[in-house]
């Protein structure tokens, strides 16, 4: 059975022993796609490669998800787990899997198995493993790529050694509890001290005796085979006290590639490494020992597997599809795991058995079976505790109650006890930490969540000091010895910052602030935290000089509200008293004085400020013109709105500029256009980058949130950004874009301009499309934002496209006695293109237009075309926002009816200034308004007179010559 990938995506198998670079490549490569996710083989891998990520890529990109643990970013792009607990459906560009060659795992092969038939990233996916399992993969997977991997140093057998002999930095390799401690007590005698490493252990307690061992401490780790898989050491020698370990079913003897697998860690990076044997054991097989150092193993024939298709109609069912047999001779069925004599035992249980009846219910019972037994006391105890949960979730409200929960976390709440006790506690607390995080079980998942970790943490902090204190003596540990024998530590700081004591990496020096590494926290003498202070106070001193007379060029400001020194944070920032003056706030740190402190902060507030007048210039003029009146009021908030503003926000001022302000507004840069108030030149990528950064501080914000990229017209408009937001970025939001300002009122004016085209009706064409870069349905949201309302024409099918859009609105003006024909004059025409446009106004609805021209024409087609059909076509028209304040009069009269002798006065809103048309009407009613002047009589000219209605005049059936309806005539009577 091939399993077939899609043709495209890459599937790469890297191949070799230990210490090869494996998960380094592995990691990297997934680090260089936008999305991606690796398995590891236990909880102890996925946590290291977790902060070794986050270390790369911060912690808001990274997840970590574990049977007992999950950190879930809600932006999450990369994911460390552990094989059992990859999120295998979830779509990711690149998808790997470490330690493959465990699908031969008696126990959990057919875990891996079933990942190395189906995990698969979209471009591409990697197998890291032993180069046993090369024939595996050749058979089950096609079109893989191999690289084998050849191990950075030479692993040497070098016979067998006393334990006392043993060299320093060894490990001793032995396969029980009992025996782990027994060799430990023997060192400790021996050698001062050892750590110690069992697989019962949790990942917090084997991290803190690990870094024992990493750190000098102790000289001499003792393990089970829990160091083979993954752990990095710096181990020169691995001595095997045993050569065979019990499986679960039998005692064996281990097989050559695990004894590689263990040895292996012997050997860090470029240094070599040694094997051998201790204790009671002679030596190693010479077959065995030729084959760990030529690194050649019998490949694996074999692998374990178990059907990825459960049945879940029923209990047997789902046995049944469990117990299925591969249909591949490379695939053996699992051993029956624990999870399987779980469902058999409870589904032998008579309440279970009842209440199982629906597949919703069988599939909760096989997530019940699948609780891991980290106690492994092979009792009835876990059986029992299975069967209490399962029909605790099985009443009426799905829940296990607060109670009974809380009662069997408080048994493991306690720290007294012998080594055994406490990890027996441990092992307890590690089940319900897994409980906790199926959110659907708990009525509060995440109160669980924590108080089952802080229970787990402390009783591993608790194991941890027990195991030391039993099994290390300190005062013979081999750093303190050093620290002893020598009156002054010898300290030093590298070129790159890092800081050393003995000659050991104790930490980094970034900016100003001492930053100890992770692997240090053993180290409690002070002797080593006085000769790093000593060593960093001279080269403080020293930097708070060079940062007082470094050239501007050194110093930055990024997204996170930091400011940099030499690519290192040195102070935030924080919001000062307007917009464009936010305050800094020096880091903390243990080396500063308060004369310090301030000569650190001047310098930088004195960048800052030159920062800010060089890149933001045309926003600090504005703030330091003298003026007054309402150009001031708008200057300022111009300012705190960073350089743009909603015109409607600013229409009070607007009204009350004289030509003069206008005149300066131009002068300085800013555009009043119809939507927005805008600075033309703060709309380039550096200056909105800077005002960004700006309005994150005046928010107290954390960071800044993505800016849209650079060049884009518009964007999809995020509703969990704020509108400020998009403001400070030179974005206005009209509907579902975000437009920039510049092209939204190049949009604003070209529809406008195709309205009084098109008598008041637009569609979404390639040019309006065009200038904001968006589709049909984007265009049609922004006109709804702009105060554009849809309406449906109906269009006879069989004329021309140009005829068909001349008919469209004459035909509908035609039918409709109350038709409304909203037109634009001269001088909003004029302020459209300045960008200084009033809305257009909007025809009042009480007075009717005919047009005796439209009429026939319309009569004309529908008597060429009787038997033509309609379709339906959809325009845009203006919704007019404003109200005229008329006592007794409606809102406003249809300005193109302005005909000689017009009694009524025209007001127009938008600038606030009252007209009086009867003054004007007979120069210029009739040339502006060509319908509404020749055709309308002396009494038609307000479409009302002091509240009284006028009479329409007389209809002619003459159609006039000049008229563009004649040539339309003309052109229906060619057709035919």
């Amino acid at each position: 059975m091939q399993i077939s990938t899609r043709s495209g995506p890459r599937i790469l198998a890297v191949l070799g022993p230990t210490n090869t670079g494996k998960t380094h490549l592995a990691m990297d490569r997934m680090l260089a796609h936008t999305t991606g996710m690796i398995g590891f083989p236990l909880r102890l891998l996925a946590r290291e490669n977790y902060d070794r990520a986050i270390a790369r890529v911060g912690k808001g990109a990274v997840a970590l998800i574990t049977g007992e643990e999950r950190i879930l970013p809600p932006h999450a792009r990369y994911y460390l787990c552990t094989v059992e607990a990859m999120p295998v459906n979830m779509p990711v560009d690149f998808m790997a899997i470490d330690e493959i060659q465990m699908c031969a795992d008696p126990e959990r092969g057919h875990v891996f198995t079933d990942r190395l038939l189906h995990a698969r990233g979209r471009h591409e996916t990697m197998f890291m493993g032993a180069e046993t399992i090369r024939p595996v993969i050749r058979q089950l997977v096609e079109n893989v790529e191999f690289d084998k991997r050849a191990r950075f140093s030479t692993l040497t057998y070098s016979g067998p050694k006393k334990i006392q002999r043993l060299p320093s930095q060894s490990a001793v390799v032995t396969f029980s509890a009992q025996e782990v401690y027994a060799v430990a007590e023997l060192v400790r005698r021996q050698k001062g001290g050892a750590a110690v490493v069992l697989g019962a252990l949790s990942p917090r307690t084997r991290n803190a005796q690990v870094e024992m061992f990493q750190n000098g401490d102790v000289e001499h780790l003792i393990a089970t085979d829990a160091i083979g898989m993954g752990l990095n050491l710096d181990l020169q020698h691995v001595a095997f006290a045993a050569l065979s370990k019990f499986d679960g079913q039998f005692h064996r003897g281990l097989s050559a590639a695990e004894t590689a697998q263990i040895a292996g860690r012997a050997g860090r990076h470029m240094n070599d490494g040694t094997f051998g044997v201790t204790g009671n054991l002679s030596g190693i097989d010479p077959d065995i020992i030729e084959q760990i150092e030529e690194h050649e193993f019998e490949p694996l024939a074999k692998v374990y597997w178990r059907s990825a298709l459960p049945d879940f109609r029923s209990v047997q069912g789902l046995q049944k599809s469990l117990r299925r047999l591969p249909d591949n001779p490379t695939l053996i069925r699992v051993r029956e795991p624990v999870d399987e004599i779980m469902l058999d035992h409870l589904s032998h249980i008579e309440d279970i058995a009842r209440i199982t009846r629906s597949p919703d219910r069988v599939r909760l019972l096989w997530e019940v079976c699948q609780i891991p037994d980290f106690r492994n006391i092979h009792t009835d105890a876990h059986p029992r505790l299975l069967s209490s949960i399962y029909q605790f979730l099985c009443q009426p409200k799905s829940r296990l109650p607060i109670d009974w929960m809380g009662e069997q976390v408080l048994r493991m709440d306690r720290y007294d006890g012998d080594i055994d006790q406490l990890s027996s506690r441990l092992a307890g607390i590690r089940v319900w930490t897994y409980v906790s995080h199926k959110h659907n079980w708990l009525e509060d998942a995440i109160h669980w969540q924590e108080r089952t970790h802080a229970i787990e943490d402390k009783l591993s902090d608790v194991l941890h000091e027990r195991l030391t204190q039993r099994f290390v003596d300190r005062r013979t540990s081999v750093l303190l010895k050093s620290l002893k024998d020598k009156s002054e530590l010898m300290s030093t700081i590298t070129a790159n910052g890092e800081v050393q004591v003995e000659g050991e990496f104790v930490g980094r020096l970034e900016g100003f602030r001492f930053i100890a590494d992770e692997t240090d926290a053993a180290f409690e003498g002070k002797a080593i935290a006085s000769a790093a202070r000593r060593a960093l106070s001279g080269e403080i001193a020293q930097r708070v000089k060079t940062l007082e007379t470094d050239e501007d060029i050194q110093f930055a400001v990024n997204g996170k509200l930091e400011i940099l020194w030499h690519d290192s944070v040195v102070a935030t920032l924080k919001k000062g008293d307007t917009v464009l003056s936010p305050e800094i706030s020096v880091i903390d740190s243990e080396f500063f004085d308060g004369p310090t402190r301030e000569r650190v902060r001047i310098r930088i507030q004195t960048w800052l400020n030159s920062h800010i007048e060089t890149r933001l210039k045309m926003l600090t003029r504005l703030r330091d013109c003298q003026m007054t009146g309402a150009i001031r009021g708008l200057l300022f908030q111009l300012n705190e709105g960073l350089g743009c503003v909603p015109r409607a926000e600013l229409e009070s001022l607007i009204k009350d500029l004289t030509d003069e302000d206008r005149k300066a507004l131009a002068k300085l840069g800013v555009r009043l256009g119809v939507e927005t108030v805008h600075v033309l030149d703060a709309l380039k990528p550096d200056p909105v980058e800077l005002r960004g950064i700006l309005w994150a501080v005046s928010r107290d914000l954390e960071e800044l949130p993505e800016l849209p990229p650079a060049g884009r017209t518009s964007v999809p408009n995020d509703r969990s950004n704020s509108k400020g937001f998009y403001l400070a970025a030179g974005y206005m939001p009209v509907g579902p874009l975000a437009a920039r300002v510049d092209m939204l009122e190049r949009f604003a004016a070209l529809l406008r301009q195709k309205a009084r085209e098109n008598d008041g009706k637009v569609r979404p064409d390639p040019d309006l499309l065009s200038l904001l870069g968006c589709t049909v349905e984007q265009a049609e949201g922004v006109f709804a934002a702009l105060g554009w309302r849809p309406e449906i024409v109906k269009v006879k099918k069989a004329v021309s496209e140009p005829v068909a859009e001349a008919v469209a609105p004459l035909a509908e003006a035609s039918a409709d006695s109350e038709a409304v024909v909203a037109t634009e004059t001269d001088a909003d025409a004029a302020d459209a293109v300045s960008g200084d446009a009033p809305a257009a106004p909007e025809q009042d609805a009480a007075a009717p237009v005919e047009s005796a021209e439209g009429a026939e024409a319309a009569d004309a087609v529908a008597t060429e075309n009787t038997e033509d059909e309609y379709e339906e076509v959809k325009f845009f028209v203006r919704v007019d926002r404003r109200k005229r304040h008329q006592s007794g009069q409606n809102a406003r009269g249809p300005r193109h009816q302005a005909g000689p002798g017009a009694a009524e006065g025209r007001i127009d809103n938008a600038r606030g200034e009252g007209r009086g048309a009867g003054n004007r009407g007979g120069q210029k009613g009739g040339p502006r308004h060509a319908k509404g002047g020749p055709k309308a009589g002396p009494k038609a000219g307000g479409g009302r007179n002091n509240g009284n209605p006028q009479q329409p005049a007389a209809k002619s059936n003459q159609i006039n010559e000049d008229s563009p309806f004649a040539k339309l005539k003309e052109m229906l009577a060619a057709k035919g």
